[in-house]
């Protein structure tokens, strides 16, 4: 089963696992933080397979039981993104669907793993909950401090997930992922932002001086990663990261490069955003042979192409398509 089935990571997950010859069951509330008809659009070719059923549904106002019943792993990847809006009246959202979320389906993995033990939950956690780290890269035994409010929900819901498996014995992972990028991005996303800059002539909000460092890691990494912790052995808490660093002018340059000149419009850098990041995942790779694969300007030509394919040549970035049916 994997939560937030429709969305940017969720999407390419449950293909992978399709691919892997899994049978999954997606679940998501396609909520309107972006539109939700790029989340239908998500799960367009996933639908076409025999072997994935679609259930809409928000997890507080469902009944798990029967979503649970067969259910041998569990990928939960539901949540609210977004660090900038995580601050005043939003943040009530990001306590719900962060955190309370998680905790009504822990509850109900626990009632199900008293009479059909559970393989493995995977839940995915954020780099946001380090914060300004003291050191890079960063390894998990550093005291998290999150600078954001969204920090701050995803942390807590790491919490849950050691409490549940300390005294429950339910079998968990929180992996914190760091940047992820890759088609299908949402469109809030500052490569998504950057790309259709450069194909548009629109400027690019810069945010800070552009010496900010970030460990972009791409999407098929991420998801053969999810996958292989679920197979593996391990719990507990590890970093999946791309492996190297990068500063947002170098991926600026990258993008200048794969496509054209990119007009900057420098912008105050907001609070809540880490100065840097920079994953250790020794741990990761010990753990079930994680390792990043795919360099930034590989990861960043795939998007490219996928723009140049499903994305308009106007300003607004990704179009919306027509839905097609989704029970």
């Amino acid at each position: 089963m994997v939560t937030g089935a429709a969305g940017f990571i969720g999407s390419h997950l449950c293909a992978h696992l399709l691919a892997a010859g899994d049978t999954v069951l997606g679940i998501d509330a396609l909520t309107e933080f972006y539109d939700p008809a790029l989340k239908v659009r998500n799960l367009r070719t996933l639908t076409a397979h025999p072997a994935f059923s679609f259930h809409r549904a928000d997890l507080l106002e469902t009944d798990l039981a029967p979503l649970l019943a067969d259910a041998e792993v569990v990928y939960h990847l539901a949540g609210q993104p977004g660090v900038r809006p995580s601050w005043g009246r939003e943040f009530g959202l990001y306590a719900r669907r962060n955190l309370l979320a998680t905790q009504v389906l822990l509850e109900a993995l626990r009632n199900r793993h008293r009479s059909r033990p559970l393989r493995k939950l995977v839940h995915t956690s954020s780099s946001s909950v380090y914060g300004d780290a003291p050191a890079f890269p960063t390894r998990e035994t550093v005291l998290p401090k999150p600078v954001s409010p969204y920090g701050v929900t995803k942390l807590a819901a790491e919490h849950l997930c050691e409490l549940y498996r300390s005294a429950h014995d339910l079998p968990s992972v929180s992996l914190r992922l760091f940047s992820v990028y890759g088609p299908r991005q949402r469109p809030d996303m500052a490569f998504v932002r950057l790309i259709t800059a450069a194909r548009t002539g629109e400027a690019f909000p810069l945010y800070g001086d552009g010496e900010q460092t970030r460990d972009f890691t791409y999407v098929r990494d991420v998801v053969t990663a999810l996958r292989d912790a679920a197979c593996s052995d391990f719990t507990g808490v590890a970093n999946l990261g791309g492996g190297s660093p990068v500063s947002m002018k170098q991926a600026v340059a990258t993008v200048e490069q794969l496509i054209g000149p990119v007009s900057i419009k420098l912008s105050p850098a907001d609070p809540g955003e880490a100065r840097h990041t920079g994953a250790d995942i020794s741990r990761a790779a010990r753990a079930f042979g994680y390792r990043p694969r795919t360099e930034l300007h590989e990861g960043l030509a795939a998007m490219v192409r996928y723009a140049a394919t499903e994305w308009p040549a106007g300003p607004d970035g990704p179009r919306s398509p027509t839905p097609p049916t989704v029970r």
